[in-house]
This record gives C-alpha cells, sequence and structure tokens, in this order.
C-alpha cells in the first residue's frame, strides 16, 4: 500500500513537469546586429494563450509600429498546435549594446518571463540598392519636404513653411501615420492654418519625376529676432505598402507593409533687421501694407454726453504684432481707456483685416476741441522703405454745457444749509462716568511709581546709543541712497513677482510696474512713453547710458512675451533685471 502511494506521488510529479515543460514564452529579434538607421523588429511568442501581457520598457528604442498581434490555432493528427505572437517594430537612438528587457505574461495562473535579449547598435550603413529590398524601395519612393516661401525675410515679415508629403506611383500609403516630432518656432509668432484633415491629393514632380503629394500643414509664421533662425522638423512614422517578392497563386506580387521614419530636416531662416535709415520717430515695429484712419461718431454734441472716436489700421501685415498711436485731446474731455478690437484673418499669405482702438470721450464743459492730427509709420518690405500716414484734423463742437469749472463754481445757485451742532445733542451719552474701583491701591511707593521715577534713568543709555546709529547711518550717503533704491525697486515690482509662475501675467505686472516707475520719476503720462522719448528724458537725467539701455530693453522684452511664450527661468532673469535696473535708476537720476 505504501508503495502504491510512493509511486502515485511521483506520476503526479512528473505529469506537473511535463506539462510545465510544454509552456514556451520566448521573445525573438529578427537581427542581433543592425544599423542606427535601421529598423529592429521583435517578437514575444508563446504557445498558450494568458493574459495580461506586459512588454518591456524598450530602453533605448523608440516603438515605431506595434504591438501587432496574431495567433494561430490547428489540429493535427488529433493534436492542438496553438502560437500566439505580439510583435513591436523599434527604432534604435543610440549606438552600443542594447539589453531589452523581460516581458511578462500569465498562463493559468503562473506568470512566465522571456529571456532580456542583446543587440548591438553600430552606425549609420549603407541601405542596399536592391530593388527587391522593401526598406530601400519604400525609402526611395517617400519624401517629406518643409518649402519656405521667403528664407531672408525682415523682422515681423511674414514667410509660409508647408509641409508637403510626396509619395511615388509604385508605392501606396495610407492616413495611419503619426507624427514623431513637432516642429517648434522658438523666437517667432506662428499660427496653422487648419485644413481639418482634409488631405486633397494634388500631382506634382520631385527631383523631375511624377509624384503625387498631400499637404499636410502649412505655418504661417512671423521672426520676433533677427540673425539665423532654425525651425525644427516635422518627423513622420508613415506605414508604407510595397510589392514584394511573394507572390500569390496567379502570380501576382504580394503588397509588403514597412513602416518608416521620414523627416523634413531642420530649416534656416535669415532673418534681417529694419533699416535705421529713414526710421520715423513714434515707429511701432508694424511691417507690411496698412491704411490708417481716425474718425468719429459725431461731431456736435452736448456736454456730458459721449462720442465714439475709432483709431483703425487696415490692410496687411504684423497686425496683432504693434501697438496702435494713442490719440492726444484736450484736459477738458474726459477719455476713457480704448477697446481694442481685432477682425484679422490669417491665410498662406499671413494676416490682412483691420485693428481698431475705440476711445469713449466724454466732454465736461461747452466749447470748441481741435483734435490734432496722428501720425502713423510703418515699413514696407516690398518697397524697403518707411512710411508715414497723417490723420486729418477735426473738430469737437460741445453745446448746452458750463463753459469751465470754475464759472460752473461761481454761476452755482445751489447754497448748502448750515448744520448747527450742540452739546445738548449727544447729552443722553456718557462720556466719562468717572468710575473707581472698591479696593483702591496707594500710588505712592508701589511698583508703578518706582518704575516711573526710576526708568527714564536706565532707559539714557539706549538713547544715546540709538543717537549714535541714527548719525551714523544719516552720514552713510551712499549706504541710503542704495537701500531707498532697493526699497523702491521691490515696491514697484511686488505685483509681478506675485505673478512669477505665470508668464503672461507677469509681462502684464512688469510692464505696468516699469510705467508706473517713470510716471513718479519723470512725471510723465502713459501717452508720452515712447521709447525714443524715455531714453531721452533718462539721458537728460544724468542716467548712464548703459542703464538706459537695459530699460528699453526690459520695454521691449514685456511687448514680445505679448506675441510668444517665456521660459521661467527667462521670466527670474528678468526680473533680477528690472530691480537692478529701477535701483540704478533711482541712485543715478538727478
Amino acid at each position: 500500500m505504501k508503495m502504491k502511494s510512493i509511486l502515485f506521488l511521483l506520476g503526479f510529479v512528473l505529469c506537473s513537469i511535463t506539462v510545465t515543460a510544454q509552456v514556451q514564452f520566448d521573445a525573438k529579434v529578427s537581427k542581433k546586429k543592425l544599423g542606427i538607421n535601421e529598423r529592429l523588429r521583435i517578437d514575444f511568442e508563446m504557445n498558450h494563450d494568458g493574459d495580461n501581457f506586459r512588454p518591456p520598457s524598450f530602453d533605448g528604442f523608440r516603438v515605431v509600429g506595434g504591438p501587432n498581434q496574431s495567433i494561430s490555432n490547428s489540429w493535427i493528427n488529433g493534436k492542438r498546435s496553438f502560437s500566439k505572437t505580439y510583435s513591436y517594430f523599434l527604432s534604435p537612438q543610440t549606438r552600443g549594446k542594447i539589453t531589452i528587457a523581460q516581458a511578462t505574461i500569465e498562463i493559468e495562473g503562473e506568470t512566465y518571463k522571456t529571456l532580456p535579449v542583446e543587440v548591438e547598435v553600430t552606425a549609420a550603413v549603407e541601405v542596399p540598392k536592391d530593388g527587391n529590398n522593401a526598406d530601400y524601395v519604400a525609402s526611395e519612393n517617400v519624401h517629406l519636404v518643409a518649402e519656405v516661401s521667403n528664407s531672408n525675410p525682415y523682422l515681423n515679415e511674414a514667410l509660409t513653411v508647408t509641409y508637403k508629403l510626396y509619395v511615388s506611383h509604385d508605392v501606396s500609403i495610407t492616413s495611419q501615420w503619426r507624427e514623431i516630432d513637432t516642429p517648434k518656432y522658438a523666437d517667432f509668432w506662428s499660427q496653422n492654418i487648419d485644413n481639418q484633415n482634409n488631405f486633397k491629393v494634388y500631382e506634382g514632380k520631385y527631383n523631375g519625376e511624377n509624384y503625387r503629394y498631400v499637404v499636410l500643414r502649412t505655418t504661417v509664421l512671423y521672426p520676433q529676432k533677427t540673425g539665423e533662425l532654425e525651425i525644427e522638423p516635422l518627423t513622420l512614422d508613415i506605414p508604407i505598402d510595397v510589392q514584394g517578392n511573394r507572390r500569390d497563386i496567379f502570380g501576382r506580387r504580394l503588397m509588403e507593409r514597412v513602416n518608416k521614419t521620414i523627416s523634413a530636416g531642420k530649416r534656416t531662416i535669415n532673418v534681417k533687421p529694419l533699416p535705421l535709415e529713414g526710421k520715423p520717430d513714434g515707429f511701432n515695429g508694424a511691417v507690411g501694407d496698412f491704411t490708417f484712419d481716425v474718425n468719429t461718431n459725431k461731431t456736435q454734441l452736448n456736454a456730458n454726453e459721449s462720442l465714439q472716436l475709432d483709431v483703425k489700421v487696415s490692410g496687411k501685415g504684423n497686425l496683432k504684432l504693434f501697438t496702435l498711436p494713442t490719440v492726444k485731446l484736450p484736459n477738458t474731455l474726459e477719455v476713457y481707456e480704448p477697446e481694442h478690437n481685432e477682425s484679422v484673418n490669417t491665410s498662406i499669405g499671413g494676416m490682412s483685416g483691420s485693428v481698431i482702438d475705440s476711445y469713449t470721450v466724454v466732454p465736461q464743459f461747452k466749447g470748441t476741441y481741435p483734435v490734432n492730427p496722428i501720425t502713423f509709420s510703418f515699413f514696407d518690405p516690398k518697397t524697403e522703405k518707411y512710411r508715414t500716414i497723417t490723420s486729418k484734423e477735426f473738430t469737437i463742437e460741445v453745446e448746452n454745457g458750463p463753459i469751465s469749472s470754475a464759472t460752473a463754481t461761481t454761476n452755482s445757485n445751489v447754497t448748502k444749509k448750515q448744520i448747527v451742532l450742540s452739546k445738548d445733542n449727544f447729552k443722553y451719552i456718557k462720556l466719562d462716568p468717572n468710575l473707581e474701583p472698591i479696593a483702591q491701591q496707594s500710588f505712592f511707593k508701589s511698583p508703578l511709581f518706582w518704575s516711573l521715577l526710576g526708568g527714564p534713568f536706565l532707559l539714557i543709555p539706549l538713547f544715546i546709543l540709538a543717537g549714535k546709529k541714527r548719525k551714523q547711518r544719516l552720514n552713510d550717503v551712499e549706504g541710503n541712497k542704495l537701500r531707498r533704491a532697493n526699497k523702491l525697486a521691490k515696491k514697484y515690482l511686488s505685483e509681478a513677482k506675485r505673478s512669477i509662475q505665470n508668464p503672461a501675467a507677469f509681462y502684464e505686472g512688469l510692464e505696468r510696474a516699469l510705467h508706473n516707475y517713470l510716471k513718479a520719476k519723470l512725471n510723465i503720462e502713459t501717452s508720452e512713453m515712447e521709447k525714443g522719448l524715455i531714453s531721452k528724458m533718462l539721458l537728460e537725467r544724468n542716467v548712464e547710458a548703459p542703464t538706459v539701455e537695459s530699460f528699453i530693453s526690459l520695454l521691449k522684452s514685456c511687448e514680445f512675451a505679448r506675441y510668444a511664450s517665456s521660459s521661467t527661468a527667462s521670466v527670474q532673469q528678468d526680473y533680477d533685471k528690472a530691480a537692478e535696473v529701477i535701483s540704478n535708476i533711482d541712485k543715478q537720476i538727478q
């Protein structure tokens, strides 16, 4: 009986080992050595169905295809044959020996792992020029091109980048491509022209041969810096169907699908600065071809009625990237902050439309008020010259109102009745009840008595020491100026500092702080804050030229931040620079 139990247990163990040995889970690669410009296929194969398949992280590779899953299930001579495969296509990112980690899967409650696989990635290899090689055929018949309308524009002149995908008639692709690298437009104002995924196929030429092509993307750019600027490439992963070597039963060649990564490559734009010769005063950076007009909805009205005065620029150019001229009206007219309206369309040729600043004006007194002409200047890149347009002068007639504030006060018949107050008005309120404690302690020789008597003598050394410190502080002229300057910088920049994590809000606060500082120091209004006038006034007040240049540079950074994003690092740099500049101006200004 004991022998039977041993034999039964031994048979059960051997059976379990046999069943376990039947499970196979392996990782197989298409090659153990490849160039960095080649692709690697890895298959995870198992002979039993399982759950919770987890692939490795594929460190050192980028997954360009997969996972693709295939299952084979058949019965041969009464025996079941099962196979399940997960396939990935990988593109190496670095050279050297790379280990692909283990994949895992659960089969019948047990977790199985593949063995790590080591592959060697070498330098780029030359693709063999073999018309029967699918990779070679795909790379020679599909091309991605970035066409730039103008590679040598002026600052703030529009240019267009059009990405075209050329495909020969020998291969075919689907719309299942995906972007791997998206173009980055640092130092450009950019806007994509939406084609709503409507990829129309055109016939064209590539290197003199007939191709089909689609326009994948069109982007309008306005450079915000001069010099050489780079446009990062667009890179796509595209499944391409090419004719393989295998044939069907009728002798026709079967299509073979390969995945290729293609790139449009970097493009360099050489941006020219605007010429200094002929640059008019008050130029605000407008580049294009524009018209300019100032008009109002009424020229006759009564006092305390309102009118609308519009400053309008129309045409084609960088309409969203400059500020309109400021209207200067007599002080007796109450003028509210303008409402800015944009009616701008961005097409393949750039921005076109109009921008308007609408002022609400409320006259207070009767009279005739002239509205002086306003000038608007812009640079025309076609003629490569500056142009200045001056608006017409007109007058506003105000009727049925007071002549002036003094007259209004003199002619006023409204009298105020004097209010007479007496002590009896508040007689019922007892302000001093004269209450005394029940148990009253004698003040003489009390602790309070001795404290008041000896306290002044103890404070004499402290007063002497404080006086010496105050005298030293007053004599430290440079130190006092530095402390006052630092305190002033912190005062004006406090609002901007609170928004330092939000670049847009930070630069709005910084610009407001700089303007408020100039108002306090130079006694000028916001409408007079032109960079040329600011530089002139600061230099006249003996502020050093490098400090003035730094201040103007900060104002330009604030304007540039309206149209291009900034990093947190540059925000912190501009904050530190603003604190230093305000401190320096306060020490130097006279």
